[in-house]
């Protein structure tokens, strides 16, 4: 995928407007309050790692449709980055070097041990438990082989486990026979409510074990309902945000707001322009196009914790030969931390939203004629 400079300027640029909102006590109060009790629990100091920025991008329009606290692929574009190669001179310039990607991998290793240092830890990170919900059975199942492998590479030894083999004993939390310091989440459990997550949950509230990321970011951040707060010109007003810190967010993200029942009929004269996305929602689970409802799914929507978004079209990206080129839709994934992008990948695809089941669809690199500051290299001096 080939993006302007000013297009990815403009991306970093929202995630700094976000990170900003974020940061205000009033943002943080009004979306704590609303969202469940172990996110006001303070997590000591994570940030939490792998934010996931998803944007639009057609023609010289831009949108950020969610964000995303537990954004899978980032080594799996670290693989793709080496595997790239130039067709042309003109193209060299652009391809990611083998030094860009190390530099990436150092910085992931760095972010994982500021996470641990910022909660105010002084030995060095021993153990990290990569954890998700039968981890095997994962789409993404090879990417966490890759961040063990990662891991263990520099020195810090790592598991892939299910949350139901870890335990909770001796005020410590235990994968087998070792303790665990710090468990990168991958979980769609964001509020570790389930039965087999006990052992984590008792351990993170303990403040046993580093958890990244943790509940309290996913409602500061990810919860859909945001969005609307984030393009309410009124209400970031109240909050104190400045003029061209709104600016930024109304001009970039579609406006959003909460489907509730006096808005129904509204709402429903203009679903042709409208996505709907239930709040805690993931993956596009349950997520509809407004011009693909069904009257069951209407009233899945009414019943349901949902937002109701503005349209903006993917862009599209045509491959092979012209009269024959297959067309496919795509968007724009930035990984953040800490208010900076690492890295900015394509996921193209067919169909309502991204899938990775088109054939010839996926990660795809982003080449841009110039790095900008905010890809470049991240680095433990970064954080400090």
């Amino acid at each position: 995928m080939f993006v302007s400079e000013s297009h990815l300027s403009r991306m970093a640029a929202v995630v700094r407007a976000v990170e900003y909102v974020v940061g205000l006590p009033g943002y943080r109060e009004e979306v704590l309050a609303r969202s469940p009790e172990i996110a006001r629990h303070d997590p000591g100091g994570a940030r939490s790692a792998f934010f996931g920025f998803d944007f639009h991008l057609a023609g010289d329009r831009i949108g950020l449709i969610e964000i995303n606290t537990n954004a899978g692929g980032a080594l799996l574009n670290v693989v793709l980055a080496r595997a790239q190669r130039a067709c042309c001179p003109p193209i060299e310039p652009l391809v990611p070097t083998n030094a860009d990607a190390e530099a990436f991998e150092n910085g992931i290793v760095a972010m994982f041990r500021n996470e641990w240092q910022a909660s105010g830890k002084t030995a060095p990170l021993g153990t990290i438990a990569i954890v998700d919900a039968n981890p095997e059975q994962q789409y993404l199942y090879p990417e966490f082989l890759l961040f063990r492998s990662l891991f263990e590479r520099r020195g810090i030894h790592a598991t892939v486990t299910s949350p139901g083999a870890l335990q909770w004993r001796e005020g410590r939390l235990w994968h087998d026979e070792s303790v665990v310091d710090l468990v990168y989440n991958r979980l769609t459990d964001f509020a570790l409510e389930g039965d087999d997550v006990s052992a984590l949950r008792e351990a993170y509230l303990a403040r046993a074990v580093v958890l990244t990321p943790h509940p309290q970011a996913h409602a500061l951040y990810a919860d859909k309902r945001n969005l609307a707060l984030l393009t309410d010109r009124d209400r970031l007003a109240e909050l104190g945000v400045p003029e061209a810190t709104s600016e930024i967010l109304l001009e970039n993200i579609p406006k959003t707001e909460t489907v509730r029942a006096d808005a129904t009929e509204r709402l429903w004269s203009r679903r042709r322009q409208l996505f709907f996305k239930p709040a805690a929602g993931f993956g596009s689970r349950a997520a509809y196009r407004g011009d693909k409802l069904t009257q069951r799914a209407w009233q899945d929507i009414l019943s349901g914790n949902y937002v109701a978004q503005e349209i903006v079209r993917p862009g599209e990206r045509a491959i092979g030969p012209e009269g024959a080129a297959q067309v496919l839709k795509f968007d724009l994934r930035a990984y953040v931390y800490a208010g900076a992008v690492q890295w900015t990948a394509a996921r193209l695809y067919q169909g309502q939203t991204t899938n990775f089941r088109t054939p010839g669809g996926g990660f795809a690199p982003v080449y841009s004629g110039e790095r900008i500051p905010e890809m470049g290299t991240v680095t433990e001096e970064h954080f400090r």
